[in-house]
């Protein structure tokens, strides 16, 4: 279902919206990507709201790029930079509330014993779980250990501890390329182990989601986010930069498992390193270059292909230009 928002109280100059956002020109983007390397995006906008981005997206030609960040957890930008348009919605788009109902739909009946939940695409995945636990709704407990937006959770259907962010949702809101909101059900996206794609191929991007939870023992709840924090700081390096899981998991197997027979714990290029910790994870040593780390990822990807016959396929993204 596809909607026009309409203007509302934007300032206007010669009929034509100002935006209210921040930007930033030759912004270096290590700043906002948690393995903290790589090169400056032509522009970074920050929009004031949700009403903002949509004026920004119409006001951007067709030929420009533009890439959303949340947290930028998963994503590397190569050192010669990127260009067209970065959009930071962390922070921005972040609205979390309990909903009676999913909107622009015919209302559907909610079990007693379940509630919806929607979160913006701007908050962070384990704010996300708290926030459900603190209202005694259960099995959002993974998002805990997703070091993400909500909206690149629902991108790329992150999970662990297995359970994936989109076997909870039940409806989305999207801004399309035009710069208008589109309201989606589950039907309509082709969606998989760390996959997530419209069957009407457009692009656009998430803005929020309902998500269906049951009602439970929030007490229980905050115990289980503990335990699963526990968990993953006893078995990630959480104490350099990295980006999170680097392959998917094939199927019947470990990506890690498959990387550490190859004898690359530890393997170095610059100053980027497969972790010692957990094979699965490339960490920046203080003083790699978004070069050193593709090198790495490749070199692990021809090492593991070569000695067991399995490709990795890439969880983290890659955007701009070498150097």
């Amino acid at each position: 279902m596809r909607h026009d928002y309409r203007m509302s109280e934007i300032d206007m100059t010669g009929g034509m919206p100002v935006l209210r956002g921040r930007s930033f020109y030759n912004e270096p983007m290590k700043k906002y990507v948690s393995w903290r390397a790589g090169g400056a995006a032509q522009r970074v906008y920050v929009p004031a709201d949700l009403e903002d981005l949509i004026w920004l997206i119409r006001s951007i030609p067709a030929r420009e790029d533009i890439h959303m960040v949340g947290l930028g957890s998963n994503l590397l930008v190569r050192d010669g930079g990127v260009a067209g348009v970065v959009i930071l919605l962390h922070g921005v788009l972040k609205k979390l509330a309990i909903e009676s109902r999913t909107h622009g739909f015919p209302p559907a009946p909610l079990e007693l014993d379940t509630a919806l939940v929607y979160a913006q695409a701007g908050v962070a995945a384990p704010k996300l779980a708290r926030f459900a636990a603190n209202h005694d709704l259960v099995g959002g407990e993974f998002w805990a250990g997703i070091p993400g937006t909500v909206g690149g959770a629902m991108a790329m259907n992150a999970g662990c501890y297995g359970s994936e962010t989109w076997d909870k949702l039940v409806q989305v809101l999207t801004l399309d390329r035009q710069g208008q909101l589109n309201e989606r059900r589950p039907d309509e996206y082709v969606t998989g182990y760390r996959h997530v794609a419209l069957k009407h191929a457009q692009q656009e991007w998430f803005i929020g989601g309902w998500f269906r939870l049951a009602r439970g023992d929030g007490a229980a709840s905050r115990e289980t986010i503990k335990a699963l924090l526990k968990k993953r700081i006893a078995s990630q390096p959480l104490n350099l930069p990295s980006a999170g899981s680097v392959f998917r998991n094939p199927p019947g197997d470990h990506a890690a498992r498959l990387i550490e027979v190859c004898g690359l714990k530890g393997y170095r290029i610059g100053g980027a390193q497969v972790s010692v910790k957990h094979a699965n994870f490339i960490v920046n040593l203080g003083n790699a270059t978004a070069t050193d780390i593709e090198r790495l990822i490749e070199h692990v990807e021809g090492t593991v292909e070569a000695r067991t016959n399995v490709q990795l396929i890439r969880e983290v993204r890659i955007i701009g230009e070498r150097q």
